[in-house]
């Protein structure tokens, strides 16, 4: 099943050449990322200090925006609807135009996207929120798989996750210390993120050092052999939210909006045993789609990779595997250091707009995952175009 919306480069945009049909991201705000929140499952502590952070940041009010659309789960939440109640950080009154997906944030930013190119409204905010301390995550994530013959066995995540990993490892196809290095990378990178959950190492004495590496890694045990606890994302509380906006109203807001030039979504098959795990043709369909089939001037991708040999898995089927001098992967830190249950995907596309709004980039690249192993994939490109 595919989704897509995806264009070969375009021209540069001015306020005077730019149409409706052109839709950016103008703004994007995280809550910290954190093991334990006191917010409520609903997420409405979490959302208003970030939707009153965005208007600050792009002076409007919550009237100015036409469309709100979340991404959160009930089974997380533990009730039915429970994303109504995070309609409170909004305000119920006077009415509002709203949607909501239960996937993470990123296909609510893509609702809102679809949205935007209708032409109904000219901007937009989509969220995700996720209280993944409030239960068992490994145990919940069991009801993502195929619900008549792998769910009634409710397989942990992390033991899914390490079949995949084993799979790669005795393939050849990877080895523990890459792993590692995608590890040592992440958390070294986290450590110029103030949102990020935890970065660097600590050691036996209780000592944590900036600069860490593989080699310092290998040395813990084994938590899901062959996953060590560097290899896994960790329990985070959190969210993100996302403004878009169209035409000249995306110039309004913002000096530098990050223009949306590809955005598909795709999923494979929910049978573990119908597809090849060490590989994603989802994501390198989706991949193809959105950038045209043309990584060049990508300086940065955010990748969705809640375990190590996953994003090496990413890396190869988006093409950006012997590029790593020349495009960034996840400076934020990703989500290894940090990765609240429908948010994180979103906070991926939200930090690769990031560095094309604030000048650090021209052209960067979002990616978002949901479902067990890579099963559903997500690829934006974001384009400075100026």
């Amino acid at each position: 099943m595919t989704s897509t919306t995806s264009a070969a480069r375009p021209a540069a945009l001015t306020p005077e050449t730019v149409t409706d049909d052109d839709v950016a991201v103008v703004a994007f705000c995280q809550s910290p990322s954190v093991r334990h929140s006191y917010s409520t499952t609903n997420g409405t502590e979490m959302l208003v200090p970030i939707f009153q952070q965005l208007y600050k940041d792009l002076g409007i009010t919550r009237r100015d925006i036409g469309f709100w659309c979340s991404g959160s789960s009930d089974y997380m939440s533990g009730r039915a609807f429970s994303f109504i109640s995070s309609v409170d950080a909004i305000g119920a009154v006077p009415p509002i135009d709203e949607s909501h997906v239960e996937m993470d944030g990123a296909w609510a930013m893509y609702e809102a996207y679809v949205k935007l190119k209708t032409g109904e409204t000219d901007t937009a905010v989509a969220y995700g929120f996720g209280k993944s301390s409030a239960g068992d995550l490994r145990r919940t994530l069991a009801l993502q798989t195929d619900p008549y013959v792998v769910a009634p066995l409710w397989p942990d995540s992390l033991a899914l996750a390490g079949m995949q990993a084993r799979l790669g490892l005795d393939a050849g196809l990877w080895d523990e210390t890459a792993m590692a290095e995608v590890a040592a990378r992440s958390r070294r990178d986290a450590v110029g993120n103030p949102a990020a959950q935890f970065s660097g190492f600590r050691g036996p004495d209780g000592t944590v050092t900036d600069d860490v590496t593989a080699e310092q890694l290998l040395t813990q045990p084994m938590l899901a052999d062959p996953l060590r606890r560097h290899d896994i994302a960790p329990v985070t509380d959190g969210a993100a939210a996302i403004v878009l906006a169209s035409g000249r109203r995306a110039f309004e807001l913002c000096d530098n909006p990050a223009w949306i030039t590809g955005f598909d979504h795709i999923i494979d098959s929910a049978e573990l045993g119908g597809r090849d795990l060490t590989t994603a043709p989802s994501a390198a369909r989706a991949g193809e789609r959105a950038t045209g089939g043309d990584i060049a001037g990508i300086t940065v991708a955010e990748l969705h990779a809640p375990f190590t040999h996953q994003e090496l898995i990413l890396r190869s089927a988006l093409g950006l595997d012997g590029s790593a001098d020349a495009i960034a992967i996840n400076p934020s830190g990703g989500p290894l250091t940090g990765n609240p249950m429908f948010a994180a995907g979103l906070q991926r596309i939200g930090n690769a707009a990031r560095t094309v709004i604030d000048g650090g980039a021209e052209r960067a690249l979002g990616h978002a995952t949901s479902g067990p192993l890579l099963q559903q994939n997500l690829v934006c490109v974001l384009d400075g175009r100026r």
